[in-house]
Order: C-alpha cells, then structure tokens, then sequence
C-alpha cells in the first residue's frame, strides 16, 4: 500500500506548574504528552488510535493538523516532510487533513447554519464562487451523509438537530475539502449507543468510497 503519513519520532512537551517548593525538590518542569510516538499511515487505511485520558491521542491530533509544534521529530505526507512547513504549503496541507471532533455541539457555531457552516472552508479557500454553487455542493455532502431530504437541513441550526445529525454535519463539513486523511477524533463519545453504529459506518463509507485514509482516535476499545 501507498504510504501517506509517516511521524518519526515525535516529542511534544508543556509546561508544568510547579512551586518553587516543588522546584526546589527537582519536581519535573515539564511534562511529556507524547514521547517518542511513530506510525505510518497508508493511502485508503483506517488506523485506531486506543487509550485512556490524557494519554496524549488529542495531542498527537493536533500535531498532526498543525495545531501544535513538535519539540522533536518528523512529519511526512505524501513523501514530503511537511514538519515546519508555512505559508502556500501548509495551507495545502491544511486542506487535505480535516478533523471530527468530540462534541459537535462545542464545534459547531450556534449562530450558522446548516449551509454556511458546510460551505465555510470552500469560501475560505475561494472554492465556490456563486449562492448556487454552493447550494448545489452542501447539498450533496449531506446526501452522502444520510441527512435526507438534504434541503430541509440547510438553514437549520445546531440547537436544532439531535447529537447525531449534528456529528453528520461535522463529518459533512470535513469531507466537503475532499481530504486524503480524515482525522476523527472520538467521533462517537459524545452520542448515545444507538447512533454510533450509524456514525460509524458512515466514516468507513466514506473511506471506502473515497478512497480517504482515517485515523480513528478512542478510549473505548469496543469502538
């Protein structure tokens, strides 16, 4: 299989607060969220991530999109080390690894709609350039994730839909960019037993169809 992410070696630190009593008795200034963490992800594979709070998954997340510097070692996507890119370059990448948070209600703006929410990263991007167009896009995502009829979604807002619709629309707002890697980070926590399955198979759908590598971060082992 094609390799589409690679880290080596990753190291990320942060500050801890301690007294100067603490200080004093050699107590650690600094704590280690992930230490010396290396995997490889392939072009169309699902890759789990598994392990109790504050192991650092969320952290290696965000390292991944480029929400967090690494102290030490390398990123690689698509053979190229994206490690301390900038400027025209990460934003590239930026667009080809999109995320899922854990709690669509905390991720979602409460004051956008359905339409405005999905088609935001295309405006940002200058990927559509009409109402229309973007209409005809946003309603074709919620398609492909299962919100039917599409059109009674697009000016609804988050308080208006259940835990799952919403997760729909996070994972909708994702998949518009077309990413290669989709990073989902415990997608399902927040959502009662009964619609996780359904979540669940719409991100290996997803992958399936499009091709799309995932990793699927969790504490919960049955997921």
């Amino acid at each position: 299989m094609e390799e589409l992410l690679r880290i080596e070696g990753i190291y990320k630190s942060f500050d801890a607060k301690v007294s100067l009593m603490g200080r004093l008795q050699g107590a650690p200034v600094k704590v280690y969220a992930v230490d010396d963490a290396s995997f490889t992800i392939h072009r169309g594979e699902t890759l789990g991530i598994i392990g109790e709070s504050g192991c650092g998954k969320s952290t290696t997340a965000k390292i991944i999109l480029k929400l967090l510097d690494v102290d030490q070692g390398k990123i690689f996507f698509n053979g190229k080390e994206v490690t301390r890119s900038s400027g025209g370059a990460l934003a590239d990448y930026r667009r080809a690894v999109q995320i899922v948070f854990q709690d669509p209600y905390e991720y979602l703006h409460p004051n956008m709609n359905v339409l405005d929410t999905i088609a935001e990263p295309l405006v940002i991007n200058k990927l559509v350039h009409s109402r229309e167009e973007k209409e005809k896009i946003v309603m074709a995502i919620l398609e492909q994730v299962g919100l039917l009829p599409a059109h009674s979604y697009l000016y609804r807002y988050p308080h208006e839909m259940s835990g799952g619709q919403r997760q729909r629309i996070a994972i909708a707002r994702a998949l518009v960019m077309e990413p290669q890697l989709l990073v989902a980070d415990e997608p399902t926590s927040m959502l009662d037993v009964s619609v996780r399955a359904g979540i669940l198979n719409l991100l290996k759908a997803a992958g399936k169809s499009r091709g799309m590598s995932i990793m699927f971060i969790t504490h919960d082992i049955m997921t």
